[in-house]
């Protein structure tokens, strides 16, 4: 595990330049364990190198929250600010560094199925490209995405940025408060708006406090794109699947997405607005689970439609279920 620095850093942007500098060092770490392995001839040698590569892959593995904040919190906030193609393209480098990653623990994991030149070759290969990568993104980011969003976002937003990091959580090397590593994506009932007051329904009538929390409670993870593809609700469950923050809400879906899977979130809508098809699913494995998405088509009384609704449930458990249950 990455050593934690004592100081705590209070402004968002601060933040992630100092993650950006911490995550360059891993990839010279990297770099210099890959060279030291060239020189070597069998895995027996390189036993205590291939160990100290698996606990740099953790440190990278734990850097995905650095990103998760820049495309949930800060790149929605730019996009309202009318700052829409850098966000795009750095949620695209974003990727590309997700794929090498992906490359590097996949070689890191498989090593003993390769002969050891094949893999001293791959890592070095691997571990120049990464850092080329990282080093040209966060560049751009420190230089150009960083100065505009600090022409841009007021102190008020960028106090609000800050709070929605400290609710997503931060990486485990990030030097802030200890408190605010994991981060905190529960809602309390704060969002409620009307005390006391009562919806009406044709099936019954519940408060609203009662019905936010019925829908906290649901198994599942729900998010509204109203008629003009604008995201406009989503539920915060105990246990969410996938990081959403408030600064989603009021932007287009396509700016929620990285940009090569656009094409297909206007394809669902496209084809729910038209009434071709009503309800589009996908299902992936994630983080040990096995994450069922599915898309419906919201239309009113007279089939006009209203939105689209987003339904998200982790299906592992439910895969394994059979024969009969009756009693408790």
């Amino acid at each position: 595990m990455a050593e934690i620095l004592n100081s705590n850093l209070e402004h968002p942007i601060e933040i992630l330049k100092k993650e950006h500098e911490l995550i360059i060092g891993f990839s010279d770490q990297l770099k210099e364990i890959a060279e030291k392995i060239q020189l070597l001839h069998d895995f027996n040698a390189a036993e205590s190198l291939i160990q100290q590569l698996q606990t740099i892959a953790g440190n990278f593995k734990d850097s995905a929250s650095h990103y998760m904040r820049e495309e949930n919190v800060l790149f929605p906030t730019l996009d309202k600010m009318g700052i829409k193609e850098p966000p795009k393209i750095m949620w695209m480098e974003h990727d590309r560094i997700r794929e090498i990653e992906k490359n590097l623990y996949s070689l890191i994991d498989n090593c003993d199925n390769m002969p050891f030149r094949r893999f001293s070759e791959q890592l070095r290969e691997t571990a120049l490209n990464l850092a080329e990568m990282l080093a040209m993104h966060f560049h751009k980011e420190n230089n150009i995405l960083f100065t505009m969003a600090e022409k841009v976002i007021g102190e008020g937003e960028m106090a609000e940025i800050k709070k929605q990091f400290d609710k997503m959580g931060y990486c485990s090397f990030t030097p802030v408060s200890s408190a605010k590593k994991g981060g905190d994506m529960k809602d309390g009932d704060e969002s409620i708006s009307v005390e006391g007051g009562m919806i009406g329904f044709e099936t019954g009538t519940v408060s609203f406090k009662q019905l936010d929390a019925i829908i906290k409670t649901l198994p599942v993870e729900i998010t509204f794109i109203d008629e003009q593809d604008i995201v406009r609700y989503f539920s915060v469950p105990k246990d969410p699947l996938f990081a959403r923050t408030k600064a989603i809400l009021g932007l287009k879906v396509q700016n929620c997405h990285p940009q090569k899977s656009v094409h297909l979130v206007n394809k669902i809508i496209e084809e729910f607005r038209t009434g071709k098809r009503d309800v589009a699913e996908f299902y992936i494995p994630f983080n040990n689970k096995f994450v069922h998405i599915r898309y419906f088509a919201v239309r009113d009384s007279e089939n006009k439609y209203l939105g689209c609704m987003e339904v998200t449930q982790d299906i592992a458990e439910i895969k394994k279920i059979e024969g009969e249950k009756r009693l408790l």
